[in-house]
């Protein structure tokens, strides 16, 4: 194959896709998109009767808690088992809690905050090995409009955030650095999409990420994409 081959657009038809998150609007909104572009999705969740309404998009249901790391590695061996291996992950696990102030930021919201990132770190880990094997990889997380203008009363909000990109940008060099130091073409690609809030946005989103696989990934590996409204 010619050096430069796998930086040619590839499109996501055919690439195996893990949305986590995947019972939110969003997540249904990814996963019709998904399915519609021809990829195979695997849909993460923790509510089985959740996961069903994604599942009648054409979505092959995974019921995890990412937050436990046992649990994402034992989701990452049976899909080994069968075969499979990952191209992509889209991380919609989330939430908000805040106001107060800074003084009103309480470690118990943090604690629900910090699960968000706790997920994000165990998918990217568990799935490393599928993701620099892959001919076209892509993986996304959402982060907020608020880690370039953090409030006092979305302290910890803005900070799980912050460290979330953080995360995402070391994996963007992790792929750099895995396909220099093996002598290989990039190909695969971390992105961070900023919003201010994901409502009224989800198909917005989904697109977006569904047309990563049609971009060369040095073009948009360690990017940091604003939806704005």
């Amino acid at each position: 194959m010619a050096e430069d081959a796998p930086r040619q657009a590839a499109g996501v038809g055919g690439r195996l896709v893990l949305v986590a998150g995947a019972t939110s609007a969003s997540g249904e909104a990814a996963t019709r998109a998904l399915v519609n572009a021809g990829a195979r999705v695997v849909a993460v969740g923790r509510d089985e009767e959740r996961l069903a309404s994604v599942t009648r998009l054409g979505a092959r249901a995974a019921v995890c808690d990412l937050t436990d790391e046992h649990a994402v590695r034992a989701l990452a061996a049976q899909l080994a088992a069968t075969g499979d291996r990952v191209d992509g992950v889209l991380h919609l696990v989330g939430g908000w809690r805040g106001g107060g102030g800074v003084a009103g930021q309480t470690d118990d919201d943090y604690r629900f905050l910090e699960k968000s990132l706790t997920a994000w770190r165990h998918l990217s880990r568990a799935f490393w090995d599928d993701l620099v094997d892959s001919a076209s990889a892509r993986v996304a997380v959402v982060s907020s409009t608020a880690v370039v203008r953090p409030l006092a009363g979305g302290a910890n909000y803005a900070a799980v955030k912050a460290a979330t990109e953080a995360w995402t940008r070391a994996l963007a060099h992790g792929f750099t650095k895995t396909a220099r130091d093996a002598g290989e073409p990039l190909r695969a690609a971390a992105v961070v999409f900023r919003v201010k809030t994901l409502a009224g946005r989800e198909a917005d989103l989904a697109s977006a990420f569904v047309h990563l696989w049609d971009a060369a990934p040095d073009a948009v590996n360690d990017t940091v994409v604003t939806l704005a409204d």
